[in-house]
């Protein structure tokens, strides 16, 4: 990668050549590799490292900010001049703030090793163990296995210096037949840890199982969800209202809600960007250290996170989630960990009885943020449970669905977990058996 101290060099040009009130400076740097699979053959393997250089520029309460990825003296000198043209353009903030003091970054083991040096070969061979358990069961296999290094720097005009290095290994695969499907997904920080066999394995077994699907009605039934699809549950709940600004704005299901018993007891929420077990980050894109933010703690809603902007409204201090600035959607909660419980998936199954099993959800969009209610398709492996156990594969359905509603019929959490990639940053999410679920509509696949 570029190192801290090339990025340095980067960031003191910024400063050294603005003449703004304030200047910032952001990058955000990668060297990316990844492993494509199609119909059960490897079929690209592409690499990308880049340098993206953010300069945020003040001029009295105006701001201006241009990016580039060139980085010689000419690129940099021309996007500071940019950032400042821009902002001698714009109308006065009336919510400026300077901008964030130096600070003590938390040291967390975000970089591993084995990841950076992950070579073509290995990331083939994990994606051909998928391949060749898939052509044994005459299936196709299709997915991809990346691993990524990363660097993230905040630097000012106010003396605060941000740098944090990291790494992720990402495997995804889709097993096909002529009427079924399967779906399985590796993340973590550490390449060693992703096992390519297993997934493969988990994804042929689900595309097997799920072969000649029935009809079934569209309706409410009990459900066991799988983490793949309660960690993107859980993305969505932090979009829709996590943050400050949506409960300022009163457009959160938690507005005016904080304090209240709002779901089942057994479920907690917190934000951890310190937690190694999810894909951590110490500080955020103000250069404010990261914070453990209790969201909703044994079924009380207990907090949201916020950023400068948010905080400075409520005379409190920013919790480390701020976007980069300046920004219309506020703070973004993207280290998200929903509490395990202690139930195997077959003590789950069994404890519906009759209802849904399902694997993961897909095209999942907002209905109503007041409400929590999402909108998506189930996919890859969706089942009928009676008697206790899985009984039949059923044809695709969309549901039509209240966060908040639902985490009010828990009937057991899982013990397993689910590491998904987020938005900003990765979610860890059990599996969960719950009471209702509303299924609105039925496909023909």
């Amino acid at each position: 990668m570029f190192g801290e101290n090339e990025l340095r060099r980067v960031a003191e040009q910024v400063l050294a050549a603005s003449q703004a009130d304030e200047t910032e400076v952001l990058i955000l740097a990668h060297d990316t590799q990844l492993t494509r699979f199609a119909d059960a053959v490897i079929h690209q393997n592409v690499a990308e490292r880049d340098q993206a250089l953010r300069v945020r520029a003040v001029i009295g309460r105006r701001t201006g900010v241009a990016s580039t990825n060139d980085v010689t003296a000419a690129g940099i000198a021309a996007a500071v001049q940019r950032a400042a043209d821009i902002a001698r353009l714009q109308p006065e903030s009336p919510l400026y703030l300077p901008m964030a003091a130096p600070a003590v970054m938390a040291q967390v083991p975000a970089r591993i090793e084995a990841t950076a040096a992950c070579t073509p070969e290995a990331r083939a061979q994990g994606a051909g163990a998928i391949c060749r358990l898939a052509q044994e069961a005459g299936l196709a296999a299709a997915g991809a296995f990346s691993t990524e290094e990363r660097e993230l720097v905040v630097a000012n005009s106010q003396g605060l210096w941000a740098y944090a290095a990291g790494t992720l290994a990402d495997l995804n695969t889709v097993i096909m037949g002529a009427d079924s499907s399967g779906y399985a997904s590796r993340t973590d920080i550490d390449v060693r840890r992703i096992d390519a066999e297993g997934a493969g394995r988990e994804a042929v077994a689900k595309a097997l199982q799920s072969r000649a699907p029935r009809d079934v009605a569209a309706g409410s039934y009990p459900v066991v969800l799988e983490a793949y699809a309660v960690e993107e549950m859980l993305g969505y709940m932090s979009y829709m209202g996590f943050s400050a600004l949506a409960v300022q704005e009163g457009r959160s299901f938690l507005a005016g809600r904080l304090g209240q018993q709002i779901v089942d007891p057994r479920i907690s929420i917190w934000d951890d960007g310190l937690d190694a077990t999810g894909i951590p980050a110490p500080f955020d894109f103000e250069g404010v250290p990261k914070r453990r933010v209790e969201i909703i703690k044994e079924g009380v809603a207990t907090g949201v996170v916020y950023d400068r902007q948010t905080a400075a409204r409520e005379g409190k201090e920013s919790t480390g989630h701020g976007l980069p600035v300046p920004n219309t959607m506020g703070p973004m909660a993207g280290n998200l960990f929903m509490a395990p419980g202690a139930a195997s998936r077959e003590e789950l199954v069994r404890s519906v009885g009759r209802g849904l099993y399902v694997t993961r959800f897909h095209y999942v969009n907002p209905v109503h943020p007041m409400k929590a209610v999402l909108t998506g398709m189930t996919r890859d492996g969706t089942f009928l449970i009676e008697n206790g156990e899985i009984a039949a594969p059923v044809k695709n359905l969309r549901f039509t669905q209240g966060v908040i509603e639902a985490l009010n019929h828990v009937i057991a959490v899982g013990v397993h977990t689910v590491l998904g990639r987020g938005w900003v940053g990765g979610n860890r999410a059990p599996d969960l058996a719950l009471g209702e679920f509303r299924f609105s509509g039925t496909t023909q696949f």
